[in-house]
């Protein structure tokens, strides 16, 4: 459609440059002026149709070396697909949450209330390079670990382990810290400055490894249930004071996360 206007828009051109010559020009220039707009308005009728016929050939010889490059590496071209463009770190993360969910898969087959953690420190890592991680288990009353090995075919095995420490180790948990005052907030302010990018981060990843709720605290920590204790998770900078409580909950929710208020916090289900 772009084209045939663009052509039709060229003769008008065409015609308004021949009438021009015509009534302004006599003689020999004459001729020669009009042999040279009749050739000028040629060529660019000859680029306007031939260019996509020239882009489509250049796709298609794109595609032929992308397919050899492929097939040299090792992958078929069903296997290929084009995706968009992201940061090796999110490709990082996609990936490790997508062998998290192979995991909680695997171990629900036998263990439907499983829940897990990674005991490495950089488990994308071993998920891109491959070699064996291990995880701490929740929920299973025989195994409180597992060795989880990931293999170059994308392979997925679980050894489960128990483990018994010689001696327990002693000593408290960690002191609680009381923040500082905080200024009233707008909750759906905080929520889209402070809150958003946390709680949907965290959310992926526990969804990923068989978690369903969370819980926040007053002072802003981000604890889940592990067995029989709470373990804090992440920290909410600025978290709203408990008078506003009622409109958070009411910004969780429209943000497609259930929440109800409880003694202990604001817990947080999906």
């Amino acid at each position: 459609m772009k084209r045939d206007k663009a052509l039709w828009g060229s003769i008008s051109i065409l015609v308004g440059a021949v009438i021009a010559i015509l009534a302004l020009v006599r003689g020999a220039w004459q001729s020669w002026l009009l042999t040279g707009v009749f050739t000028l308005w040629g060529l660019w009728v000859v680029a306007v149709l031939l260019r996509p016929y020239m882009q489509q050939a250049k796709r298609r010889r794109m595609r032929k070396q992308l397919t050899k490059k492929r097939l040299a590496e090792g992958i078929s071209p069903s296997q290929s697909a084009v995706f968009p463009a992201m940061e090796p770190a999110e490709t990082e993360l996609l990936l490790l949450r997508h062998v998290n969910h192979r995991i909680s898969a695997y171990l629900r087959a036998v263990y439907p209330d499983v829940r897990w953690e990674w005991c490495e420190k950089r488990p994308e890592k071993l998920v891109l390079a491959g070699g064996t991680g291990r995880i701490r288990l929740y929920g299973i009353p025989d195994f409180d670990h597992a060795d989880v090995c990931v293999d170059q075919n994308a392979g997925i095995t679980c050894n489960m382990l128990k483990i018994v420490p010689l001696s327990e180790a002693g000593g408290g948990g960690p002191e609680d810290t009381v923040p500082p005052n905080r200024q009233p907030v707008d909750p759906q302010i905080w929520y889209e400055v402070q809150g958003r990018k946390v709680l949907e981060s965290l959310v992926a990843d526990l969804n990923s490894r068989g978690h369903s709720r969370l819980t926040i605290h007053e002072d802003g920590d981000i604890c889940i249930e592990e067995d029989t204790e709470e373990v804090a998770k992440e920290h909410l900078a600025g978290f709203p004071e408990k008078t506003y409580w009622p409109r958070l909950v009411q910004v969780f929710e429209r943000n497609g996360l259930a929440a109800e208020i409880m003694a202990k916090g604001i817990q947080v289900s999906w």
